[in-house]
């Protein structure tokens, strides 16, 4: 082990040498004991008394990893170092599941680029560089679970490295290929000597006249016993702290709210003949794309006008006993995604028009299938809804999103006869579902409210009434 030296700068005096304890090691300090640089000597060896004219002002200051200064014999170079830790996520969320390294040790990183993953119960948190360096240490593995301030990796600061290292690492690689034919050469000449051996090996022959006959037929009998077709593997996969989450939090649903369920039937006729006849101007002024949801959602918001309770939510401790009426509408948009279901959240709903609940419906679709979506884009809700429509659902229950009140299901639009004027006619209809506390809603008022949105949607004109 190196002996460190520790160099003081005297006023009129040259260094002058002060032994210190053996460390791993050499350190040179210059200056005050406030501003102490490392240095790193180029040869233990070399006189150390040398003039201090040549030293820099400022070399306690703090100067990147690959500066780099020479002081007569000696190559000075100062470093440091910083640890990455796990970021503040959400007031709810102090902790989550480490999925992936994106950089590993020796990999260079700038400023702000993504180092790690952490996947949490609602959204993936990526963890940033705070500055650039090289990666020197990972102090954590991947799937460990991390709180929010623990320590992730250890950071070098400093430039990127230089090309040089990467010609040199290269170069070594040639006299390798050089060797591989002079080794292959060597090996051909023991090629003779395995031919000298099927003599030795056509000896035991007499060992097959041994007649083990019954094991052979058994064996043939249980081949012919295993006509057996197809894959019959399993395979166990831990579920990700998302799908635990949602899982949760539907049961919790359902062993909380008195959830019931309404049906009534849409006509789609009108709606559809608005869109066609409008959504090509509406692409060109907003270059948003005019779609279902947005008359839904505003419907929604016109019936609750008539029926405030579905957008009201019971609170409290032990099931609730307190019933809270808000007086704007924020809508939850479910969105399938790999990793699970997630509803983020239109805002404000009731200032919107068709145009804007579209266009950040769509905003919030992306974000969503991007893995953007943050904490913010999903907290809160007052009233969801969800169109398993675009996956052909005909019809079906959705779960209260708690603590709302209600959840609006839209499904497939399917051409059906319907008898219109005393005439039977085809047109497109479709299903809607609206599953609601049974605490806080009566059956009145939830099929009031689904009347109100049928009747909004089959004439879209009565919108511009509300």
């Amino acid at each position: 082990m190196a002996s460190r030296l520790s160099l003081h700068r005297f006023p009129g005096q040259c260094l002058r040498t002060v032994p210190r304890p053996a460390y791993s090691s050499r350190n040179v300090y210059l200056g005050s004991r406030r501003n102490l640089t490392s240095v790193l000597l180029r040869n233990s060896t070399a006189n150390i008394n040398r003039p201090t004219s040549g030293l820099p002002q400022a070399l306690g200051a703090s100067i990147s990893r690959s500066s780099v200064a020479a002081l007569g014999g000696y190559q000075i170079r100062t470093y440091a170092d910083t640890i990455v830790k796990v970021p503040q996520m959400a007031e709810s969320i102090t902790e989550g599941t480490l999925k992936q390294f994106s950089k590993q040790v020796g990999d260079y990183v700038e400023r702000d680029e993504e180092i790690a993953t952490i996947e949490t119960d609602k959204i993936d948190v990526s963890v940033n560089a705070p500055e650039s360096g090289t990666i020197k240490e990972l102090l954590v593995n991947e799937e460990d679970t991390v709180t929010v301030g623990q320590e992730l990796a250890k950071l070098e600061l400093g430039g990127a490295p230089e090309t040089k290292k990467e010609e040199a690492s290269e170069k070594p690689k040639e006299p390798a290929s050089v060797e591989e034919p002079k080794r292959a050469e060597s090996v051909q000449p023991q090629a003779p000597k395995p031919s000298s051996q099927p003599e030795k090996s056509a000896a035991p022959e007499p060992e097959p006249s041994k007649k083990p006959q019954p094991p052979a037929t058994k064996q043939a009998r249980s081949d012919d016993a295993k006509p057996m077709s197809g894959n019959r593997e399993e395979r166990r996969v831990k579920m990700n702290r998302m799908r635990l989450r949602i899982a949760e939090r539907l049961k919790q649903s359902q062993n909380t709210a008195a959830s019931l369920t309404t049906f009534n039937e849409v006509d789609m006729s009108s709606l559809m003949d608005f869109r066609k006849l409008y959504k090509d101007d509406v692409l060109k002024k907003s270059g948003v794309k005019l779609g279902f949801m947005s008359a839904f959602s505003r419907a929604c918001v016109l019936a609750m006008k008539d029926v405030p309770a579905v957008n009201a939510s019971i609170e409290g401790p032990n099931g609730g006993d307190t019933i809270v009426y808000r007086d704007y509408v924020d809508i939850s948009v479910a969105v399938a995604t790999e990793k699970g279901l997630v509803t983020p959240v239109v805002r404000n709903a009731e200032t919107m028009d068709l145009v804007g609940i579209e266009k950040s419906i769509a905003d919030l679709g992306k974000k969503a299938r991007d893995n953007k979506l943050t904490i913010e884009d999903m907290a809160g809700g007052s009233f969801t809804i969800s169109n398993g429509g675009v996956f052909g659902s005909l019809m079906g229950t959705p779960i209260i999103n708690l603590p709302q009140t209600a959840v609006l299901g839209l499904h497939a639009i399917k051409d059906k006869p319907v008898a219109i004027n005393g005439k039977v006619e085809i047109r497109p209809m479709m299903y809607l579902a609206l599953t609601y506390d049974h605490r806080l809603l009566d059956g009145r008022e939830a099929v009031t409210f689904l009347v109100k949105v049928k009747e909004y949607i089959e004439d879209p004109r009565r919108m511009l009434l509300g």
